[in-house]
């Protein structure tokens, strides 16, 4: 990637996150809460990434408009009709990866 001009990396970079949206899209049953227990990031969290990449470049973007974004419609829109209520086991998954997160002082 380093090979690239930086417009061009940048184009890639952004063609890849348009594409992880997208496989997140076609994937509505792949919950949040399995993403956060597996790879400790959601749909929610890319959505406060751009707002936050947003600020650090001096622009405003609301939180709900990039939900909307990420999620391709409202997200109470799609916790109704895609978002399962988390199982006994997937809340005690989530806890746990929190604690070693906690006792690695890796916390956000």
């Amino acid at each position: 990637m380093q090979d690239f001009d930086d417009a061009t990396r940048t184009e890639l970079e952004a063609a890849a996150f348009r594409r992880l949206l997208s496989h997140l899209d076609e994937n509505k049953d792949v919950q949040n809460i399995d993403l956060m227990i597996l790879a400790d990031f959601c749909r929610n969290c890319l959505s406060k990434w751009l707002v936050a990449e947003a600020e650090a470049r001096g622009e405003s973007l609301d939180y709900e408009a990039a939900r909307e974004y990420v999620y391709g419609m409202p997200y109470s829109e799609w916790k109704s009709r895609y978002q399962a209520k988390a199982t006994p086991e997937q809340l005690a998954a989530l806890e746990a990866r929190q604690a070693a997160k906690r006792e690695r002082g890796d916390e956000e």
